[in-house]
């Protein structure tokens, strides 16, 4: 291949605006990307999910407790008063009780997961931080020996 010839592949690769692609290139914007299927959250939209699992939390257990308080002294003064409707009421704040724990559990695992990620991501930032400032550091040597 002639050196005119090379040239003019050049040039008429640098018309073309189809097709590209752009190396060591980080949008400014994420949304730039625009590729189909990538996940962007946010940490105050994380932080809100996590206030609101916890705070739900706090919640339910105050009224849920307040809930079960109630129907066992009901259903315990329904026995007492040799009601049939005791024995199933008791059946009922039990089945309640289960149901609270499972709410309960859930909303802790929430939370719980949402600190754990955002710990990991910081632990995985300051992994790749050092990572990419050793190879900086690799390459100044590299420009040193060069005389660069």
């Amino acid at each position: 291949m002639a050196w005119e010839e090379w040239e003019q592949l050049k040039a008429a690769a640098a018309q073309k605006t189809s097709a590209r692609m752009q190396l060591n290139h980080v949008p400014v914007d994420p949304l730039e990307s625009g590729a189909p299927g990538d996940l962007l959250a946010h940490q105050p939209d994380l932080e809100a999910v996590g206030k609101a699992a916890h705070d739900l939390f706090e919640d339910f257990t105050t009224y849920s407790g307040h809930a079960r308080v109630a129907s066992e002294a009901a259903a315990g003064g329904l026995t007492a008063e040799g009601f049939a409707l005791g024995a199933a009421l008791t059946h009922v704040a039990e089945r309640w009780t289960e149901q609270t724990k499972t709410v309960l559990d859930a909303c802790a695992h929430i939370s719980n997961h949402l600190r754990f990620t955002k710990n990991q991501h910081a632990t995985d930032d300051s992994y790749i931080a050092g990572t990419v400032s050793s190879i900086a550091l690799l390459d100044e040597g590299f420009d040193d020996r060069k005389g660069h």
